[in-house]
This record gives C-alpha cells, sequence and structure tokens, in this order.
C-alpha cells in the first residue's frame, strides 16, 4: 500500500504542534494552572486525535484511488497482452500456411524439372537419329549426283550470284533513280528557296579607270616637263596612265584595284589642287593612302555592320576592307564574299545550323585574298593562317581550307560555304572567263567522257553545263550505261574545277534498218 506523503506530514505536524503546546502550556502556568492546564491539554489532544483521524482517513481514501488506478492500468496491459498474443497467433498461422504453400510449389517444381529433363534427354536422342538421317541422306545424295557437298554448296551459290546479279543490278538502278530524284527536289527547293530571299545585282569589275579632265591642257601638265611628273606619277602609284587622243580624258591601267583607286584619287587632288610637281605629287600620294587605310577599316566594318556580325579583330577588319579592292574573274571579292555569306545563312537557316556561324565563315572565306599578292602560297593557305592567328572558330578554318575542294569539310557549314561559294561564282555575268579557258573546260569533259570503254563519242553542251555520251548498244547494255553515267560523275568531281553544276545523259541507242525493193 502507497501512503500520501502530505497527509504523513501533516499528521506529524499536528502532534509536534500539539505536544508542544502541551508542552508550553505546562511550562506556562506551572503546576499551579491546574484544570486550565487540563483543560487544554484535553483540547489539545482532540484536536490532534482529530487530525489523526482525517489524516488516516485521508491515506485511505489515497490508497483506495491509487488501487483502482493500478487495477485499471493492470487490467489495460492484461488486454494489450492479450491482444498481441492473438496477433502472434495469428501471424504464425499465416507463417504456417506460406511454409505450407512454398513446400507444394518445390514439390511442384521439382516435378517440372524432373519432366524437363526427360524431355531434354528424348530431344537429345531425336537430334542425334535426325543427324544420322541427314548424315545418311548427304551420302546417298553425293553417290547419286557424284558431287561433294562443298562443291554442291559452291555450284548453287553460283548459279544464285548470277542469277541475283542482274536483279541486283535493277534494284540498284531504281534506288538510285528515286533517291536521285528527292535529293534534286529537296535540293533545288532548298536553294531555290535561299536565292530567291537574297537578290544582288552582279557587277563586273574592270582593270581600267577612267577620269575626266576639264581641259586638254591638264595632259601636258600632268605629263610635265620631260614627262617627270607622269613618271614620278607611275613610279609612286605602280600603275600605269595612258594618254592618248582621246579629248579630255585620261585611263588609269592596273590590275590592282586598291593601286588604282589610289591613284585615281591622287590625280583627281591633283587636278583640283593645280599644282602638280613630283614634290606634290608625293605629298598628295602619301595623304591619300592614309586617307584609303582608313577608308578601307570603314567598309570593312559596314560590311560587318550589315551582315550583323561582332566581336572581330580591328586587323581582321581592315583585311576584310581590302578586300573591296581585290577582284577575281572581274568579280569584286568583297561583293563576292558578302554574297556567300547572305547565302550561307539563309541556307544555315533552312535547316538549322547556326546562322551568324555560316554569314562569319562566308564572309571570310576567301580572306587570303586580301594579302595573296604580298606573301607567297595560295589565299587558302593565306586564309586558314590569318583565321588561326586572329582567334576565328575551328569551323571558320574548316570552311577556309575546305571551300575550294581540296580538303575534307568536316562539318555542315563548311559544305553550305561551299555551296554557296559555287552559287555566287556560277551567276550568270558573275565572273568573266576567257575564250581559252572555255574551250579547255569543254575539252576537258569530252576527253573524260571518250576514256571510256564502249563510248563512241562525247559532247560538252551548253557551256559545259552538261555532257551527252554516246555508247556502242552492242558493248554496252542499260545497266552498264548507269554505271558509266555514275563514274563519269565521280571523274568530274575529282578531277576538274568548275562552276555550279554539270548534268550527265548517257545515250544508248539501237536501230535496225531495211530496205525494201
Amino acid at each position: 500500500m502507497v501512503f500520501n506523503t502530505a497527509s504523513i506530514l501533516t499528521l506529524f505536524i499536528g502532534l509536534i504542534l500539539g505536544g508542544t503546546a502541551i508542552y508550553a502550556i505546562i511550562i506556562l502556568t506551572g503546576a499551579g494552572a491546574g484544570k486550565k492546564a487540563e483543560k487544554m491539554i484535553n483540547d489539545a489532544k482532540k484536536e490532534a486525535e482529530k487530525h489523526r483521524r482525517d489524516s488516516i482517513i485521508e491515506l485511505k481514501e489515497e490508497s483506495f484511488k491509487l488501487k483502482q488506478q493500478t487495477d485499471k492500468e493492470i487490467k489495460e496491459k492484461k488486454s494489450e497482452i492479450l491482444s498481441s498474443e492473438e496477433r502472434l497467433m495469428q501471424r504464425e498461422k499465416s507463417l504456417d500456411k506460406r511454409e505450407e504453400m512454398l513446400h507444394n510449389r518445390d514439390n511442384l517444381l521439382e516435378q517440372k524439372d524432373n519432366n524437363l529433363n526427360i524431355l531434354q534427354k528424348q530431344l537429345q536422342e531425336k537430334e542425334l537419329k535426325m543427324d544420322e538421317l541427314i548424315r545418311e541422306e548427304i551420302d546417298k545424295l553425293e553417290q547419286i549426283s557424284n558431287l561433294s557437298k562443298e562443291k554442291a554448296h559452291d555450284l548453287i551459290m553460283e548459279r544464285v550470284e548470277s542469277a541475283m546479279a542482274v536483279e541486283i543490278a535493277s534494284f540498284i538502278k531504281d534506288k538510285e533513280a528515286e533517291a536521285t530524284l528527292e535529293v534534286d527536289k529537296k535540293a533545288k527547293n532548298l536553294l531555290v528557296n535561299s536565292m530567291e530571299r537574297y537578290a544582288n545585282d552582279v557587277t563586273t569589275i574592270q582593270t581600267v579607270s577612267t577620269i575626266e579632265l576639264p581641259n586638254d591642257e591638264m595632259k601636258g601638265r600632268l605629263i610635265g616637263r620631260e614627262g617627270r611628273n607622269i613618271r614620278t606619277i607611275e613610279a609612286v602609284t605602280g600603275v600605269d596612265l595612258i594618254i592618248d587622243d582621246t579629248p579630255e580624258v585620261i585611263v588609269i591601267s592596273s590590275f590592282d584595284p586598291f593601286r588604282r583607286e589610289i591613284a585615281k584619287v591622287t590625280i583627281e587632288t591633283l587636278i583640283k589642287d593645280g599644282r602638280i610637281h613630283p614634290t606634290r605629287i608625293e605629298e598628295i600620294y602619301d595623304k591619300v593612302c592614309r586617307d584609303m587605310n582608313t577608308r578601307v577599316t570603314e567598309i570593312g566594318n559596314e560590311t560587318i555592320y550589315e551582315l550583323g556580325l561582332s566581336k572581330i579583330d580591328p586587323e581582321l577588319v581592315y583585311l576584310i576592307g581590302k578586300l573591296n579592292f581585290r577582284t577575281s574573274y572581274g568579280q569584286n571579292a568583297l561583293n563576292h564574299s558578302k554574297e556567300v555569306a547572305n547565302l550561307a545563312g539563309l541556307l544555315a537557316s533552312e535547316i538549322g545550323e547556326n546562322i551568324n556561324l555560316a554569314k562569319r565563315a562566308g564572309l571570310l572565306h576567301d580572306i587570303g585574298k586580301s594579302i595573296d599578292n604580298e606573301i607567297e602560297g595560295s589565299h587558302i593557305e593565306i586564309g586558314v593562317d590569318l583565321a588561326k592567328k586572329y582567334g576565328e572558330n575551328d569551323i571558320v578554318q574548316n570552311a577556309i581550307l575546305s571551300h575550294h575542294g581540296d580538303h575534307e569539310a568536316t562539318n555542315i557549314i563548311s559544305v553550305l560555304i561551299s555551296i554557296a561559294d559555287t552559287l555566287s561564282a556560277a551567276r550568270p555575268g558573275a565572273r568573266n572567263d576567257t575564250m581559252e579557258n572555255y574551250i579547255k573546260r569543254l575539252e576537258e569533259l569530252e576527253n573524260l567522257g571518250n576514256s571510256f570503254d564502249g563510248v563512241e563519242k562525247t559532247y560538252a553542251m551548253q557551256a559545259g553545263r552538261e555532257v551527252r555520251i554516246i555508247v556502242k548498244p552492242d558493248e554496252i547494255d542499260d545497266l552498264m550505261s548507269f554505271k558509266i553515267a555514275r563514274e563519269m560523275k565521280e571523274k568530274i568531281e575529282s578531277e576538274m574545277q568548275y562552276p555550279g553544276t554539270i548534268k550527265i545523259t548517257v545515250i544508248r541507242e539501237t536501230r535496225a534498218q531495211e530496205e525494201a525493193k
């Protein structure tokens, strides 16, 4: 039994107080207090007895409550224990059932395994019997045909190969025709869409410039005493001055447009100034050179702004501007580069490539031409060196290196630059070509066609844009005609340099003639 601490303490305090009160009364009153002291003692005893009874009652009540609470907790714990026992019993039953099921499953699997082993043995026995039967049949066939298995296999393969050769060639021809039609259609649509979106006037730059004079007297002043002025102008500018009988006109001749432009501005400035002598000529020339360098940089910046490019080295900008004074077959190199950049950008947009990178590569693909008269080497090698020097992208470097087909294109943009370069050069009137080169190209095409066995005659037509090959019908069949066309295409691509595209047509014709009399 557990007792309440507060009740015990109260009882103890009451007893102490009662004893203390009695003791105090005895001391205070002494022996003579008499009845009063005795009464007080009795009252104190009664009070103490009352406190004792109250404390005992409280202790009993408290004990009863604690006992009830303890009994209740014991019942709850017993109930929980019973529930746990029931759950454990159920789980044991479930485990027993599962164990029984697993045992049954193991028995079934073992039985199936035994059945499979029996079937496997039966199959092995059947396979052995089949192999024996097949060997017997092969032996009988070899005896009947007088051929071994290997010889019969080789003979069948030869017959199949010869029988399938025509079908394979026909299949390849059909697939090539379908692929050619589909590719040509897509390529034409792509190129036409791009070229429609970009249009530029075609202008041909000549190798001479004319200057109008205010009067014929100016010719004499330009020539100077004993020709000293004209000799100084030609020596300083590096051009040739043609002064003939044409009234009030002189002609500046040079294959370098940059020098020709400097000479033209120098002479026009001298004419306006009026002071024409060797010292003044050199002064004006130096000033014009400085002004032209500034103008070249401005042209480069305008080009970059026009194409929407950025972050190009200032020295490279100057070289881009110099392309304006460089020609190729009469075509302005800067206009050609801008045209290639625009066409490459349009093609890149059609197929989802980087437009700005394509424009950049197109603009810089001929950058080597800006200084190819100052440095040894081809404009391709010079261009690649410049691109490396000024930190251009590897894709731009490969586009410069491969745009003439001398090196392999390692990315799509390089291929687009090559296509755009060909389109720009192939535009009617874009470039001048000499009659000698024209005839040479036609002869090369015809010689390539005549180099094939079974070719009777080759004709280059439409200014070298089409080649027609006439073959001997008794030596070349239809399938060989397609083979010759394909090989001719590969030869032209590998051995010739040409603008645009060349159509190849192989003609095989059989004529039967009789004369009735």
